[in-house]
C-alpha cells in the first residue's frame, strides 16, 4: 500500500514538464508496440547511439560528477536517444509525417493515451491538493 501513495503522490506532484515527458515515453511506447521489430541490429544500433550521445549530454551538462547528481536526469539523458534512434528505425518508410502515424486510428490512440496520462495527474493534483489542505493545521 505505501508503495500505491508513493505512486499516487509522484504522479499528483509532477511538474507539467515531466507530464510532457511520460507523454513522450506514452507515444513511443504505442509506437513500439504497433511496429515492434525484433531485429538485433536495430535495437543495437540505438543503443550505440545511446551511448555516444548520452555520454556527450553527459560531458555538456557537467561531466561525471552531475551524472552521480541525479540518476534519473542521467538515465533520461541516455534514454532518449535510445528512443529517438529506435523509432525513426521502427516509422521508416511507414508513411509517418513527423512523429504522426499515416493511421488516423493509430493517431487518435497515441492523442488519447496521452490525454488520458494527462487527465489523470491533473485529477490526482486535484484530489492530492484538498486531501492535503485537509491535513494541514488550520491557523487560529
Amino acid at each position: 500500500m505505501n508503495s500505491v501513495r508513493r505512486l499516487v503522490r509522484y504522479f499528483s506532484t509532477l511538474p507539467n514538464g515531466k507530464v510532457t515527458l511520460w507523454c513522450y515515453l506514452i507515444w513511443y511506447l504505442h509506437t513500439v508496440v504497433r511496429h515492434f521489430d525484433a531485429s538485433p541490429t536495430l535495437w543495437l544500433n540505438s543503443a550505440g547511439i545511446s551511448a555516444v550521445i548520452g555520454l556527450a549530454l553527459i560531458l555538456s551538462v557537467g561531466g561525471a560528477g552531475a551524472a552521480r547528481a541525479d540518476r534519473w536526469q542521467t538515465f533520461r539523458l541516455f534514454v532518449m536517444p535510445f528512443c529517438v534512434s529506435s523509432f525513426s528505425s521502427l516509422i521508416k518508410g511507414r508513411g509517418y509525417f513527423l512523429i504522426f502515424p499515416p493511421s488516423a486510428s493509430e493517431l487518435m490512440t497515441s492523442v488519447g493515451l496521452c490525454a488520458a496520462f494527462v487527465c489523470l495527474t491533473r485529477a490526482l493534483r486535484a484530489v492530492a491538493g484538498r486531501r492535503w489542505e485537509s491535513q494541514s493545521p488550520r491557523p487560529g
